[in-house]
């Protein structure tokens, strides 16, 4: 069962929203703004989360910062931990926000650049927060997966074989796109994955790298040890399409199983229906109800529900639907881990987007527990 709790710190003007399965847990840093300047948000934010180290090891840590350019030199963050800080404002009014990922009685490493937790016979592997200033987004993203699958090989591990999850954050998402898929699409090619094979669950969207030339950041998690069995890929196809027929190469989500409990990672995910078309055009709260329909359609073939989900990243393209989020949100999902920033979806009339984690107690006894 998913134990989750708010604690509030009047004295920092923090609050952490944390959801725990068992030795896992997900929390999600809100820091109160106060009229300041970034320093002492990011100082208050740091105590705050140094009260609750006995969420366990944290193994991935997202910073969301209103002005990465200037903001990302001051972030000291010497953590065991895979780090990424992109430019995707916090609607609430605050410069910064944090996802930390953490695990308790496991063995955490590092290798260059690469977060490494193993356990059981598994290594996870958590590379996140890779850009490069060569180039534009097409030729950074050639870059990017090139290095990345560099590193998978020091692992004896492949881009088709083991990765579960990846970001792409662009740089301007309505022109820069087209770039960064088409070099995916290119690469994925001559790594195997292909409309026969599969692809990988992910996120596009748009974010700001904090290295001026950078147009793309790249993260991704990935895992060795594991039967390819234990792996299912999620298509809903009664609410989705497969994403290659309009020209993008990603999942709509994957579902790993252990002996004790189940993974389930959806990817970005919209007000889209089957067909690949958008749905409710102009319409901030109807697209809200569709994408989570959508949820819910890829979590049910997983064998989870909303019920199971850790934490909610929501992405939105105009500010001044916030309120409305917000609203929405917290309606209908009062205690569950959230943060929702400023990141234009891949296409301009889809104005809200989400991904998600669930983990479930659902897992197949014949494979080794996480």
């Amino acid at each position: 069962m998913i134990e989750r709790q708010t604690y509030t710190y009047p004295d920092l003007g923090v609050v952490a929203q944390v959801s725990v399965f068992a030795d896992e847990a997900h929390a999600i840093f809100h820091v109160e703004p106060r009229g300041e300047y970034f320093l002492p948000q990011y100082q208050r934010l740091k105590a705050a989360e140094a009260r609750l180290k006995t969420l366990g090891t944290p193994v991935m840590k997202r910073y969301f910062l209103s002005d990465a350019a200037n903001q990302a030199q001051l972030v000291q963050d010497d953590s065991p931990c895979s780090i990424s800080l992109i430019q995707q404002p916090p609607l609430d009014g605050s410069k910064v926000a944090l996802w930390v990922y953490y695990v308790s009685n496991a063995e955490v490493s590092s290798s260059n650049g690469t977060v490494i937790i193993s356990r059981n016979g598994y290594r996870h592997l958590w590379t996140m927060g890779m850009s490069s200033a060569e180039g534009d987004s097409a030729e950074q993203t050639h870059t990017l997966l090139r290095q990345y699958v560099d590193k998978l090989s020091a692992f004896d591990a492949t881009i088709a074989d083991n990765c579960v999850r990846t970001w792409f954050f662009v740089r301007d998402v309505d022109t820069q796109y087209a770039g960064m898929v088409r070099a995916r699409r290119e690469d994925f090619l001559t790594y195997g994955l292909n409309p026969q094979t599969h692809y990988i669950a992910s996120t596009g969207i748009g974010g700001t790298p904090a290295e001026s030339k950078a147009i793309v950041q790249f993260g991704a998690y990935a895992l060795t040890g594991f039967q390819p069995e234990q792996q299912q890929y999620l298509y809903a196809r009664t609410h989705l399409n497969p994403t290659y027929e309009y020209g993008v190469t990603f999942e709509r989500g994957v579902r790993i199983a252990y002996g004790d409990r189940a993974h389930v990672f959806i990817s970005g995910t919209a007000s889209i229906n089957n067909r690949g078309l958008v749905e409710h055009e102009g319409d901030f709260v109807q697209q809200t109800h569709r994408m989570w329909e959508n949820v819910e359609a890829l979590l049910k073939e997983a064998q989870a529900t909303m019920d199971d989900v850790m934490q909610i990243i929501v992405y939105l393209r105009d500010t001044a639907d916030y309120d409305t989020a917000a609203r929405l949100f917290q309606e209908r999902f009062p205690q569950t881990p959230r943060v929702i920033t400023l990141a234009p979806v891949c296409r301009p009339t889809w104005l809200v987007e989400m991904e998600c984690i669930a983990i479930t107690r659902h897992g197949n006894q014949k494979f080794r527990p996480f």
